[in-house]
């Protein structure tokens, strides 16, 4: 289940928010190795080079594209401070790195009053997509449109739990183009927590006075290549907490040009699933108008979807321009932006799209 080995850290090579990326020497190997480690001093305190840690190497092992660092599990000779303050909340519960945090729906909490009888969004655009990776593009797209709104990342605990591990979540934090992050269910390290989707989205409206919520999972989602075997099923529960709730529900499409894999061509099965089956709620879908043959493909798909909702055709004129002056870095599955420039267009537009919802 897990492989565990001790290393010692050489150097620090880079930090952000809630992480740090170091490089260590697995000691414990025959012979000793040297990899890339990655540890959030809020639940391990912040190694040092010459400090000895202790590892989880099993994504390293694996060689996962976004998990592909040693975790430091513990720094066992210099242990942090206990923590203190208010909060009950546990999350990653009975785990060995469980984590108590203060929750903005919890009773010792500053909003409680606010979420405790709170049940509306107002019609706020509530924007869902499948990917981590579509969070950047979606902020593209509205910030061409409707500069200076209020934008809430709601991320969903489908893949990474640390919402820390998102250097792109923690660089449009810093450069404003995030009010915040809110971490729902099992995922923690928001600069708000909540306990579920729905007050997550409370959240993101009421404490952080959001004017548009976007939502998705964190970095590192989970496929099996089977119909319902992925993490991205998230997404229409999504949809119908954000309708339930009185918000406006925009679901993003997962397109792609770029995939290899046939069932993420055009319109990605992901989306026809989680949207077409998952969404009881009806929800507005943006249809990117791509070019060409690829094109009249991808409204072919969506228009699987026109059964429960309405799907909205959205021009991507400006949109590459907009999505080449992004402030961080694109890439989805290891394509950047003119390897997949369809994918990120798909994204754009439901941005787009929900910046016209606030007129």
């Amino acid at each position: 289940m897990i492989r565990w080995r001790k290393g010692e850290v050489t150097a620090i090579r880079r930090e952000w928010p809630g992480a740090v990326e170091l490089d260590v020497v697995v000691t414990s190997d025959e012979p000793a190795v040297r990899c890339r480690a990655l540890a959030y001093p809020p639940l391990v305190g912040r190694p040092e080079p010459g400090d000895e840690v202790l590892l989880n190497t099993t994504a390293l092992a694996m060689g996962l594209g976004t998990g592909g660092y040693a975790m430091v599990v513990a720094v066992p000779n210099r242990l942090p401070e206990d923590p203190d303050g208010p909060g009950h909340l546990v999350k990653a519960r009975y785990t060995p790195l469980q984590a108590t945090v203060l929750g903005a729906d919890e009773q010792d909490s500053d909003f409680h009053e606010a979420l405790r009888e709170a049940d509306s969004l107002d019609g706020m655009p509530v924007v869902v997509a499948d990917l981590h990776s579509a969070l950047a593009p979606i902020l593209c797209g509205l910030y061409a449109d409707r500069p200076g709104v209020r934008v809430a990342y709601v991320m969903l605990d489908g893949g990474a739990l640390p919402a820390w591990f998102s250097m792109s979540a923690a660089r449009l934090r810093e450069l404003d183009w995030l009010a915040g992050v809110v971490t729902v269910g099992q995922a923690f390290g928001g600069d708000v927590e909540a306990v579920t989707t729905h007050t997550g989205l409370l959240a993101a409206r009421h404490v952080l006075d959001a004017d548009v919520a976007v939502v998705a999972q964190g970095p590192g989602n989970l496929g099996t290549g089977t119909r319902w075997g992925f993490s991205g099923v998230s997404a229409g529960e999504a949809v119908n907490a954000a309708a339930v709730l009185q918000g406006r529900p925009v679901a993003a499409l997962r397109v792609s040009e770029g995939d290899a894999r046939e069932r993420h061509v055009g319109v990605s099965h992901h989306s026809l699933t989680a949207y077409g089956r998952v969404a009881l709620s009806p929800a507005q879908v943006p249809v990117p108008e791509l070019p060409g043959e690829f094109g009249e493909r991808v409204r072919d798909q969506a228009e699987l979807l026109a059964v429960r909702h309405e799907l909205v055709s959205v021009p991507v004129e400006g949109l590459h321009e907009a999505l080449r002056a992004c402030p961080v870095r694109l890439s989805t599955m290891g394509r950047g932006l003119e390897e997949d420039l369809a994918y990120f267009l798909a994204s754009a537009a439901a941005g787009r799209h929900a910046a016209g919802l606030l007129k």
